[in-house]
């Protein structure tokens, strides 16, 4: 590995990845909820700004390439767990997040399967508004948790983020980020899908065309 800012921007990014569920380990509510929407910011910001510099400064490396996508899955993927957690288990998020979390799993699993032939899987441009729309939509997420840590003093039960909309900020930005993981869940199945289908022809038994 050479210590290029782009390298180190991206083993930060997997430093934090662990880092979202400690501040609620070490620190109180709503501080915890802050400080982890903070951590989760400055990720998704560095997430851009390393693979535009390593481009711009030709700094491509293999290491960015193997950790930057790994970074990416394991920052989403802990995040969402936190919140799933913490929002008090609504239904309507953990529908979209195990869409979320399967996908992430069937196309890793994919990937390793395919080896050598894993280029087949290289990221499209909507799997990166997918990546897009799941961080801004986690972001919006946390700000909902503690908004609502400090409206009611306390996380909000299950079936308290109710549709259609209401008045209160917390449900607000809770109801946005609804709709907002739900359009990543959307964007994350049909890049899983695109993905099985280019894999396809790796996964058939020797001697049969189907």
């Amino acid at each position: 590995m050479r210590w290029t800012i782009p390298n180190i921007l991206t083993l930060l990014r997997l430093i934090a990845a662990p880092a979202v569920p400690l501040m609620f380990l070490y620190f109180s509510r709503p501080f915890a909820d802050w400080a982890a929407l903070s951590l989760f910011l400055l990720a998704a910001v560095t997430d851009w700004f390393d693979g535009y510099l390593a481009r711009s400064w030709q700094q491509e490396s293999r290491f960015g390439t193997a950790m930057d996508p790994i970074a990416d899955k394991a920052m989403v993927v802990i995040a969402i767990v936190v919140i799933t957690g913490y929002s008090g288990m609504n239904p309507w998020l953990i529908l979209p997040a195990t869409l979320i979390l399967f996908r992430e799993v069937f196309v890793s699993g994919l990937r390793e399967f395919l080896g050598a032939n894993a280029r087949l899987l290289k990221v499209t441009k909507l799997a990166k508004w997918k990546t897009t729309t799941q961080m801004v939509a986690i972001s919006v997420l946390f700000l909902g948790t503690g908004l609502a840590y400090v409206e009611h003093g306390r996380p909000p039960l299950v079936g308290e983020s109710r549709l259609p909309f209401s008045s209160s900020w917390a449900d607000l930005a809770t109801q946005m980020g609804l709709l907002l993981i739900w359009i990543a869940a959307i964007l994350t199945a049909w890049t899983g899908w695109d993905y099985f289908v280019k894999s396809r022809p790796y996964l058939r038994e020797p001697g049969h065309d189907a």
